[in-house]
């Protein structure tokens, strides 16, 4: 079977495309999974970019979707001809966060789904959305499921309230996407003035340039007439002051990505007054994806896929991701 895994001495230049024996049949508890697709996170760019050791011969991604082509014995939860998605945190099925760090994930602390076949044990994974082919199901065990819990879990959103979406990616998008559904109001910020327009076509009610108006946290405040109640916050230490002006009192940031830098400083005093909530959050856990699931089934959301990649174009792939016009989701088709 075909599978990319970083080589020596690490970097894009070096992502190698391999054939590894089949894996065979799967044991007690375990399922085979054709894999089908994969879609593409900063997370894993970063873990594409590593010199580290460590990680050299590491198969990628932390994303898959793809079909059960056989079962081990004790499995009941899936049967051959299943579609099934992966799991960030395989071994974190539901309660409150119980990992702080990589070294479970798929594609990082262990082998990914850039690859053609797969046994592993039932429950890194979960049935895939029926309305989705899969490529769109793979979109979901990353970002789907960190927009879901920032929102749904962690939000406790609900009809009538605001939300400010940082940016177009794949997060930003599924959360414009889940807010819209439940019947909230959504704002958009970006650089690109036609990204603004592809998201006012998905329902955005309000949308800013933040290079055209740098004080967007003020422009936000305005726009609500007191601040929002949600902020998908993806920046990091170079949009978390603006995040935290455009927040309402008592309103919830969900501090999700580093963009801009993994430390810089907090505007303590100004989150104090906000008397705010700012949590950290990565991804989710199983019980939420299974959750997620169903509500894409019921409400028939489709994930935005701006373009598909074959396996053998990882490095390409990743590197459109880089150049940052994309909107929504980049994927793997195999």
């Amino acid at each position: 079977m075909k599978a990319v895994a970083l080589g020596a001495p690490g970097g894009l230049d070096h992502l190698k495309l391999m054939d590894l024996p089949d894996p065979g049949t799967p044991g007690p508890g375990e399922i085979r999974v054709r894999v089908h697709a994969s879609s593409l996170n900063y997370h894993d760019y970063l873990v594409a970019q590593r010199t580290d050791p460590r990680y050299l011969g590491r198969i990628l991604m932390a994303d898959g979707a793809g079909v059960v082509e056989a079962v081990g014995p004790e499995v009941t939860e899936f049967s051959t001809g299943d579609h099934v998605v992966s799991t960030f945190f395989p071994h974190w099925l539901d309660g409150e966060a119980q990992v702080g760090d990589f070294s479970t994930v798929p594609g990082d602390g262990v082998d990914g789904y850039a690859r053609e076949v797969v046994i592993r044990p039932a429950h890194w994974f979960t049935h895939a959305p029926k309305n989705l082919d899969h490529a769109e199901a793979a979109t979901l065990t990353t970002a789907g499921l960190t927009a879901w819990r920032a929102l749904v879990g962690d939000g406790r959103l609900k009809a009538g309230d605001t939300v400010l979406a940082l940016g177009t990616g794949g997060v930003s998008i599924f959360a414009l996407q889940f807010a819209k559904a439940m019947g909230a109001r959504v704002i958009i910020t970006s650089s690109s003035d036609e990204k603004l327009a592809r998201a006012r076509s998905l329902g955005a009610d309000h949308t800013i340039n933040y290079k055209a108006d740098p004080q967007w946290g003020e422009t936000v405040r305005r726009i609500t007439g007191g601040g929002v109640d949600h902020v998908i916050e993806v920046g990091g230490p170079g949009t978390l002051a603006e995040s935290i002006k455009a927040v309402r009192i008592a309103g919830h940031i969900s501090l999700i990505g580093v963009l801009t830098g993994g430390s810089g400083e907090v505007p303590t005093a100004a989150l104090m007054a906000k008397q705010a909530r700012l949590q950290g959050l990565i991804v989710g856990n199983r019980r939420q994806q299974q959750d997620m699931v169903r509500a894409i089934e019921t409400i028939g959301l489709r994930p935005v896929v701006d373009r598909r990649f074959a396996l053998e174009q990882l490095a390409d792939a990743f590197r459109h991701e880089a150049g940052q016009t994309h909107f929504g989701k980049l994927c793997l088709e195999f």
